[in-house]
């Protein structure tokens, strides 16, 4: 067993772990930073690659209403970072239909009587609205109407995460689709802004463009990791950590990891910033924390995903970024299509690459199938929704990604409210960052900006700012006072149950 020493001690070489490396580098702090995966920096953002061929894990459109955080993606990429345009749709009965809704677009395709229907549902439920809505099924009823939610939003979100519509939480819907109406998304269509907004302005799911790193995003993070090894700090890949030990009396830490080879390793330091899940984060903290906290992290749960990623004859059957599938005889939830991302994720002419998305649970059948029945199914779901023809698939690989989105359960919020609360109150130089340190769904930007504060009240040695406070939009707002403090605690901001309380 070898021992190596740190100031800091960064587990997990996502966004978050990474963001907080590259800055606390930059001003000369000693930071080392462990990552289980044994080949790649990024995390969920990482880049994979097969015969060359990119895959992005999640897909990521880099814009944020932070300027702090694009202004960091031009430090760390600059160039690289390509302006590219947003086009997703949804695939519903062989059509494509623009999303953001259309309404021109959509009510042509559903033809005048299903169009006819949409129109008159939508007028009901803006004239008798869903009071209070409290479940994810009557907000965007409220929003949209009761066909155009039954076409456009049912199935696929309840293929990501398992449930059904009406036991996940009105404020998700809320925040996932934050100002965003029929009425608002007509008038985008019909009188798009000619002149820039301000960013903070702009609803993120009516964004035309956004940038994106020439190979991915993981070359983002590669770019970060190369910045930090310059800067004098250390990126150890392969290291699963074990234990994490706090000395009471000079409160510094002892972590212990195993690398790939099962040797283990001791890093020592002042600070600890974990991204790694909560859950395994409690499970770690030697000596043990009490058993109300043990039990709270054990109940803790994780939506896992996978990408099949097929290799297809370019036929520029669709542009789109991605594709959500609306079509309920089919497993898939989203396609990607990785040249539209970037050209260079795909290095042959005249061949593209999809990536089709399954949402799962670790151990269920999806996730449990071979490769190759992986392979099969995405070929033949591909087919059917008619993106492909079977001469045009080449090859294929999958990709799984465990733990991609925390999924919030009746009683979660009291659970992360006694882990949080046992962190703070004994373990004042352990720092909570990114989705699965703080079990707390967010995007790339929203978990940069909370390793962003907490390096700031690391370089100036005292709690200047409180990471739990971060918005979905990637702001802090601590000028909002105890009433968001106590609402924010629980981070609802992913699915829960509609019969968990609400704070």
């Amino acid at each position: 067993m070898s021992d190596s020493t740190a100031s800091v001690v960064c587990i997990g070489a996502g966004p978050a772990g990474l963001t907080a490396a590259y800055l606390l580098c930059k001003k000369g702090v000693n930071v080392t930073v462990l990552e289980q995966d044994p080949v790649y920096v990024g995390g969920i953002s990482r880049t994979e690659t097969y015969k060359s061929f990119g895959i992005d894990i999640g897909g990521h459109r880099f814009f944020s209403k932070s300027r702090e955080v694009e202004d960091l993606w031009t430090e760390m990429l600059g160039d690289d970072m390509l302006e590219r345009p947003r086009k997703s749709r949804i695939c519903y009965r062989g059509s494509l239909f623009a999303y953001p809704l259309r309404a021109t677009d959509a009510l042509r395709k559903l033809g005048p009587i299903e169009a006819a229907r949409c129109v008159f549902s939508y007028i009901g439920a803006r004239l008798q609205p869903v009071q209070s809505p409290r479940n994810f099924q009557d907000w965007v009823v409220n929003q949209f109407g009761r066909r155009l939610f039954e076409i456009f939003f049912r199935t696929y979100t309840e293929k990501v995460w398992g449930m059904k519509c009406t036991e996940i939480s009105a404020d998700w819907a809320a925040q996932r689709i934050k100002g965003l109406s029929l009425t608002k998304a007509i008038w985008h269509a019909l009188l798009p802004q000619k002149q820039r907004r301000p960013r903070e302005k702009i609803i993120k799911t009516l964004v035309d463009s956004f940038r994106y790193p020439r190979r991915g995003p993981g070359m983002l993070w590669e770019a970060a990791a190369d910045s930090v090894v310059r800067n004098g700090g250390e990126i150890l890949l392969g290291r699963r950590v074990l234990s994490m030990a706090r000395d009471k009396a000079s409160r510094r830490w002892t972590i212990e990891a195993q690398g790939i080879d099962g040797a283990k390793e001791r890093f020592t330091c002042d600070h600890v910033i974990s991204s790694m899940p909560m859950r395994e984060m409690i499970s770690a903290l030697a000596p043990e924390p009490p058993s109300a906290v043990r039990e709270a992290a054990n109940a803790l749960r994780y939506r896992d995903f996978l990408v099949v990623a097929l290799i297809v004859k370019d036929h520029k059957l669709f542009d789109d970024n991605w594709i959500y599938i609306h079509d309920p005889n089919v497993k898939v939830g989203r396609i990607q299509n990785f040249r539209s991302w970037s050209p260079e994720m795909v290095p042959q002419d005249g061949l593209n690459c999809y990536g089709l998305e399954y949402f799962c649970f670790e151990g269920d059948g999806i996730w449990t199938s071979s490769d190759k029945d992986l392979v099969a199914l995405a070929t033949k779901e591909l087919i059917a929704l008619g993106l492909a023809d079977a001469s045009s698939i080449l090859d294929g690989t999958v990709v799984r990604q465990p733990k991609a989105y925390p999924v919030y359960d009746d009683g979660y919020q009291e659970r992360v409210a006694v882990i949080r609360e046992e962190i703070e109150s004994n373990y004042a130089n352990l720092h909570l960052v990114g989705r699965n340190g703080m079990h707390k769904y967010n995007n790339q930007d929203h978990a940069m900006m909370t390793a962003m504060l907490v390096a700031k009240n690391i370089i100036a040695g005292s709690r200047l700012y409180d990471q739990w406070l971060v918005n979905q939009d990637a702001e802090y707002h601590e000028e909002c006072g105890a009433d968001v403090e106590h609402r924010d605690r629980g981070g609802r901001s992913v699915p829960a149950l509609a019969s968990a309380s609400v704070a």
